[in-house]
């Protein structure tokens, strides 16, 4: 199991990039693919047409999201937490990504270099 920390800088502020990442109709937007998503914790969530699978653990309103991502067969839950902070630029996010599978470690990686990270920064670049 591995872990991936790494920050983002998204041009929008806090309460925009919050609202990207929670409202299925903002996640469709800029990911392009169907989103289930609710800010109720223990609440089931979908990403990128069911690929990404999970339960909602917690939310703080325009500041933190904690997510548990599902891995078949794994014994030890994989915890995605992302907090935002205001930037000059608009939001910093810090980004924790814990027990992550070994073998599927760098696709993870690269999947939030290349995807969900760059779709978002994108989708509030134009």
């Amino acid at each position: 199991m591995k872990t991936h920390k790494k920050y983002y800088t998204i041009p929008a502020p806090p309460e925009e990039v919050y609202l990207a990442l929670t409202n299925p109709l903002s996640i469709k937007l800029w990911s392009g693919g169907e989103a289930q998503m609710s800010t109720e914790a223990e609440s089931e969530f979908s990403l990128y047409d069911g690929d990404i699978v999970g339960k909602n653990l917690a939310f703080e309103e325009n500041k933190k999201i904690i997510q548990q991502w599902y891995f078949d067969g794994q014994n030890e839950a994989s915890i995605v937490t992302i907090k935002l902070h205001q930037h000059p630029k608009g939001t910093s996010v810090e980004l924790l990504h814990t027990n992550i599978p070994d073998e599927n470690f760098d696709e993870f990686v690269d999947g939030w270099n290349t995807s969900y990270f760059a779709e978002l920064h994108e989708f509030f670049e134009d």
